[in-house]
């Protein structure tokens, strides 16, 4: 990015999937057993090798760890939202 003239610029590429704030925790358990179903999966797996996605460990495949994961991007670009006044549709 310092070459396209964005120095400092560095950002990488996470997915992640998420539910409204007030959804039940036993359905936020069933959807996450269900993406980490689908994540075990060998032909997901193959898949997500075939275009360089990395998938995490189990251990991090749940809400806190992704939580953590999450965090350093929110404290990052929070800021420049809020200035920018970006909302969301």
């Amino acid at each position: 990015m310092d070459e396209a003239g964005l120095p400092g610029l560095y950002e990488s590429q996470w997915y992640g999937w998420f539910a409204p704030k007030d959804t039940p925790g036993n359905v936020i358990v069933r959807l996450n057993a269900a993406v980490m179903n689908a994540l075990a999966a060998p032909a997901v797996r193959q898949r997500l090798a075939d275009i360089a996605c990395e998938i995490p460990p189990p251990e991090e495949q749940t809400p806190k760890p992704s939580a953590r994961c999450r965090k350093p991007d929110i404290e990052k670009w929070w800021p420049i939202v809020k200035q920018a006044n970006i909302k969301a549709r």
